[in-house]
């Protein structure tokens, strides 16, 4: 399982949040490749979950993946709900939905 996290410019956003999924991926005992892209990079690759902030939602609205928007990008709470919901339902089904 591939999980990208994107931010608008940069590798910021991106960065953090991938630490944050890594450390819940790790307490978990979830095996999956994070990897932090900026959005102009990001085009043309290939991820079965996409964790980006609330703003970038009409750039990923086409993208095939499971797509998880984040509010607070420093809270820990939502950022582990998503994800695990995200990898709970992409594992019981295919799809593109926005959580």
């Amino acid at each position: 399982m591939i999980i990208a996290t994107l931010c608008g410019m940069g590798f910021g956003t991106s960065m953090m949040l991938k630490l944050f999924i890594d450390d819940i991926l790790k307490a978990e005992n979830i095996k999956a490749e994070t990897t932090p892209w900026d959005l102009g990079s990001f085009k043309g690759n290939k991820a079965d979950i996409v964790v980006a902030p609330v703003d970038m939602e009409p750039h990923l609205r086409d993208y095939p993946a499971k797509i998880v928007l984040v509010k607070n990008l420093v809270d820990k709470g939502e950022i582990k709900e998503k994800i695990l919901r995200a990898i709970d339902e992409l594992s019981h089904a295919e799809g593109g939905k926005t959580i």
